[in-house]
C-alpha cells in the first residue's frame, strides 16, 4: 500500500536544518503534487513558503543552482490545471519575502526566478504556443510580478524579472517556433512600460521592449514554414 505524503509535515521537511531531509522532502513533494487534480491558494502557499525556506536554507553553489533547476522542475509534474495556481503561489512568495532575503542570498533567488521564467515559457513552447496557455501566462505575469501599481511587489523583483524577460523568452524558443504570439508575451512588459508610475521602472522595461533579439521573432520562420521543406530536386 502507498503512503500518502501530507502537506504539513513536508513543508516542515524542506525547510529542515539539514540537506538530506530537504532532498528527500523535495522527492516526496514531486510525487504529491503529480497525484493532486486540484489545489487550493492556501495550500499552495504554505507549500511554497517551505520551498522559499528550502533555498534559503541550501548554502553552497553547486546545491544552490541544483536545487533552483530542481524547483523549477516541479512544475513539469504538475496536472495541467495545476500550474498556473502553483506559478501564481511562486510569484506571490517571492513578492512577499523579497526585501527580506540578505545580499548574501540574494544571488540564489535571482537564479530561482530566472529558473522559473525560463520553465514558465518552455512550457508554452512544448504545449506548441496554445494562445489560451499564452493569455493565462501574461495575466499571471502583469497581475504579480509585473503589475505596475502594486505597492506589495518590491521593484527589486519587478527590475529582475524585465532582466531576465526576453533572455529566457530567446533561450526557451531558440528555433522560433512562434513570431504570431510574441506580441501577446510581450504585453506585459508594455503594460509596465505604459502603467509605472516609478520612471526607473518604464524605461527598464522600455529597454527590454528594445531588445535586438525580439526582431529574431518578428522576421518569417523558414525553418518552419511547411511550404519550403521537403521539396528536394
Amino acid at each position: 500500500m502507498t503512503s500518502v505524503v501530507k502537506p504539513a509535515p513536508l513543508v516542515k521537511e524542506l525547510a529542515a536544518n539539514d540537506r538530506p531531509t530537504r532532498d528527500k522532502a523535495i522527492a516526496s513533494l514531486r510525487t504529491y503534487l503529480s497525484g493532486r487534480r486540484k489545489f487550493d491558494e492556501l495550500e499552495l502557499l504554505k507549500l511554497w513558503k517551505g520551498l522559499f525556506f528550502c533555498m534559503w536554507m541550501s548554502d553552497r553553489p553547486r546545491t544552490q543552482q541544483r536545487l533552483a533547476f530542481d524547483l523549477a522542475g516541479l512544475v513539469e509534474v504538475l496536472p495541467s490545471e495545476s500550474v498556473v495556481p502553483f506559478l501564481e503561489a511562486f510569484w506571490k512568495t517571492m513578492a512577499r519575502e523579497w526585501n527580506g532575503i540578505d545580499v548574501l542570498r540574494m544571488d540564489k533567488f535571482l537564479l530561482l526566478v530566472r529558473s522559473y521564467t525560463y520553465t514558465t515559457f518552455k512550457l508554452l513552447v512544448q504545449r506548441g504556443w496554445d494562445e489560451e496557455g499564452v493569455k493565462e501566462i501574461t495575466d499571471l505575469l502583469s497581475s504579480v510580478p509585473l503589475h505596475p501599481t502594486d505597492t506589495k511587489i518590491p521593484n527589486g523583483l519587478r527590475y529582475h524579472v524585465i532582466d531576465v524577460y526576453v533572455d529566457e523568452l530567446h533561450r526557451a524558443d531558440p528555433p522560433r517556433t512562434s513570431n504570431t504570439l510574441l506580441e501577446n508575451l510581450l504585453e506585459p512588459l508594455r503594460y509596465l512600460e505604459k502603467e509605472s508610475p516609478t520612471k526607473s521602472v518604464r524605461v527598464r522595461a522600455k529597454e527590454a521592449l528594445a531588445d535586438e533579439r525580439r526582431e529574431d521573432w518578428m522576421c518569417p520562420i523558414e525553418n518552419n514554414d511547411p511550404t519550403t521543406q521537403g521539396n528536394i530536386s
